[in-house]
């Protein structure tokens, strides 16, 4: 219980900046020239493979290789969508066992799923939604959260360079490790207590090609034991080689680090639209 009400409170306290991104007047006209997207939900399927290399403090550093799928959603009226990562991780340096050092074992598997209703906020038509966390392998923790968005995109008419401006808060709360013996497993983390903030920005360098900031690695406020933020400057180039494939290289280096995360990122996908 004590969990629902925490869920609820975090949910109503999104909903109340839900209603914040619903007055129009400060995303057009006079700031960015910008208006509500009039559908913020893709009727295509997308199936995404990716690959991280992150390093750390003390030479560590992992690899990672995700799949992600995304599957349009609808019931009645309300409309979504559903994401799916699953992914696979090897991580390895001078301060790890050597036994455990450089093997690939299952990572975290995370189910999101987000929408709206027309019945719900009707004058905003961003989506209200959440995720779970499954942890695999040795270690990793079951998470939850709600999460809201929205997407604005260049008045019609607009020769705008800007894509869209896509903000989207999620607060993430971890409720129990998979590894929760600290005599088995001491480097485990504590539980989650984050903050994810994505102020993503679109530009078009082409017709087929953009650069997308904070779009895959946003900004991070630790709400739990030692507070702290991490600020990461984020960009990837994405190009669509056609209607149904793409792909995009990307960078991420932390900027402000008073809570640790990474020091570098470097990743990459393919997509492929069906």
């Amino acid at each position: 219980m004590t969990l629902l009400r925490i869920f609820t409170h975090c949910l109503i306290s999104l909903g109340f900046i839900g209603n914040a991104f619903a007055d129009e007047s400060k995303f057009s006209g006079g700031f960015l020239n910008l208006e509500k997207a009039s559908d913020q939900h893709s009727s295509q399927r997308v199936l995404e493979f990716w690959g991280y290399h992150n390093t750390f403090g003390e030479q560590t550093q992992s690899d990672t290789l995700k799949l992600r799928y995304y599957q349009p959603l609808q019931f009645d009226q309300w409309r979504g969508t559903m994401r799916l990562d699953t992914s696979y991780v090897s991580t390895y340096g001078p301060t790890l066992a050597e036994q455990s050092s450089g093997t690939y074992n299952a990572g975290n598997t995370m189910l999101t799923v987000w929408g709206n209703h027309p019945s719900i906020l009707k004058n905003w038509e961003g989506t209200l939604g959440g995720r779970i966390i499954f942890p695999f392998g040795n270690n990793g923790q079951w998470a939850a959260g709600p999460q809201i968005g929205t997407v604005y995109v260049p008045n019609k008419g607009s020769d705008s360079r800007l894509s869209d401006f896509s903000p989207l808060l999620r607060y993430m709360y971890g409720f129990d490790t998979k590894g929760n013996s600290f005599a088995s497993n001491p480097n485990q983390p504590p539980l989650v207590r984050n903050l994810n903030i994505f102020p993503t920005l679109g530009l078009n360098i082409s017709a087929s090609t953009q650069l997308r900031l904070w779009d895959e690695n946003g900004i991070i406020l630790n709400t739990g034991g030692g507070g702290g933020w991490f600020v990461p400057l984020d960009a990837m180039v994405t190009h669509r080689l056609n209607k149904s494939f793409l792909f995009a290289v990307g960078a991420s280096k932390q900027v402000v680090q008073s809570y640790p995360v990474y020091d570098w990122s470097f990743y990459g996908k393919l997509s492929f639209n069906f």
